[in-house]
């Protein structure tokens, strides 16, 4: 049940990640100075690594989940 609850709160963090590093590319591509760039792309490319790292997670996290659904069917079994 608690999976539940929070799947909003996962679906805004990755909205928000979505939206700062799709902000952060069209600002890299707006800039003129150089070193701006270069900060932009690199603040992207790290906030591009936290959301697959957290995309990550929640996959590990949904497996752990089935796998002890299924050990529960498993116990009832026998």
């Amino acid at each position: 049940m608690a999976t539940k609850s929070q799947q909003p709160k996962h679906r805004d963090a990755l909205s928000s990640l979505n939206a700062a590093v799709a902000a952060l590319n069209l600002a890299k591509e707006l800039s003129s100075v150089t070193p701006a760039k270069a900060v932009f792309g690199t603040v992207s490319v790290i906030l591009t690594m936290i959301r697959v790292s957290f995309l990550l997670d929640c996959v590990e996290r949904l497996q752990d989940e089935m796998d002890l659904g299924y050990d529960d069917q498993r116990r009832r079994l026998r």
